[in-house]
């Protein structure tokens, strides 16, 4: 039967509506398709791994494209000539390549395309970190004096991002002083000052600087400080324990600790001289047959190259009893002796100074 025109009109009606409609269940299953991929952070000299993945896949192409739109992938094909790309899934509804020995220059972003009518993309940025070199603490100056402040600098050089400095003393959180400077390549070297001032207490003791990076944890330099400091000294009675009578003899050591070690120690007897008798070896004084006339300050003195220190031991001379047992005259002594209220008191200074024949 032949076809007239107004025929030929009705079916091409007919056609392009199929065309239509088929055009239309095309579009649907094009947007039920969704592609998806992760953002990746890497360390540098590491391994990335990029995943395009799709959901109710149609048979569409999924490919991999580098940032300057170079094909890495298409399907399970590697296009691009760099062995550091490797196929570590292929399927309808994944494509996942690792890149190996990431270095700065593969950072940007990298496209996930599938190819529909129109084409989906999804976009994966590689984000490439660069740990510091290890820090380095210098000092303004090796060794310090108590009282005194000193300066630490600390540099982490070569990182991207920028790295943080945290300083701790001991258990002691410091605040220092952060500058940053960018180098090349968004890399960075970051320096931070602290400033404080020392203590006896320090010598020793360890000044942390902690570096805070993604890239890297446990990452610090240690310095131990060294303090130098005046002596401290102590006065010890070796003989007699307790009170101090006439014809006794008296026996005293002088203890003095410092940094340096004290180069020198001295008796003296404070607003008088010291008796005839005395003898100092070193650190100790040593007096025989004592008498009430010895009675006075006996002051031991230590000095090193940061300065002098001193103790005084007082001493008392008495000549019989105070009508009590020895053993309770002694305590009471040394109630008087070891306590400044007491010492100060009406019944210690009858004690002291009362002529007990």
């Amino acid at each position: 039967m032949a076809i007239t025109g107004s025929g030929s009109l009705l079916i091409s009606f007919v056609l392009s509506a199929a065309f239509l409609q088929k055009g239309a269940a095309e579009t649907m299953t094009v947007d039920s398709q969704n592609l998806a991929t992760d953002n990746v952070s890497v360390i540098e000299g590491e391994t990335a791994t990029i995943s395009c993945r799709v959901k109710n896949n149609d048979d569409s192409v999924i490919q991999l494209l580098n940032p300057n739109r170079q094909t890495i992938y298409f399907r399970d094909v590697r296009p691009l000539k760099d062995s550091r790309f490797q196929l570590v899934n292929f399927s309808d509804n994944e494509l996942r390549v690792s890149l190996s020995n990431v270095s700065l220059s593969d950072e940007g972003r990298y496209v996930c395309q599938l190819y529909t009518d129109p084409p989906q993309e999804a976009y994966a940025d590689i984000t490439v970190l660069v740990p510091p070199g290890s820090p380095v603490i210098e000092s303004r100056e090796d060794v310090v004096s108590e009282g005194n402040e000193t300066e630490l600098t600390c540099i982490a050089i070569g990182s991207k991002p920028a790295a943080s400095i945290r300083w701790m003393k001991g258990e002691e959180e410091l605040t220092g002083e952060m500058t940053v400077e960018e180098m090349y390549d968004r890399m960075f070297t970051v320096t931070s000052r602290v400033r404080f001032s020392v203590t006896k207490e320090d010598d020793g003791l360890p000044v942390d600087c902690i570096i805070d990076h993604p890239a890297v944890k446990d990452l610090l330099a240690e310095r131990h400080l060294e303090v130098l400091y005046k002596p401290e000294v102590r006065i010890e009675v070796a003989y007699p324990q307790g009170l101090t009578r006439e014809g006794d003899n008296l026996e005293l050591t002088c203890f003095a600790e410092g940094k340096p070690h004290p180069h020198q120690i001295n008796w003296v007897r404070v607003d008088e001289d010291v008796p005839p008798n005395a003898v100092v070896t070193g650190p100790d004084l040593y007096i025989e047959n004592l008498n009430k006339s010895y009675n006075g300050t006996y002051r031991c003195v230590a000095s090193n190259t940061v300065g002098e220190a001193y103790d005084d031991y007082v001493l008392y001379v008495y000549g019989g009893s105070i009508g009590m047992e020895p053993h309770c005259a002694s305590r009471l002594y040394l109630l008087c002796h070891s306590n400044e209220l007491f010492s100060n008191s009406i019944f210690c200074l009858l004690l002291i100074f009362n002529d007990l024949n």
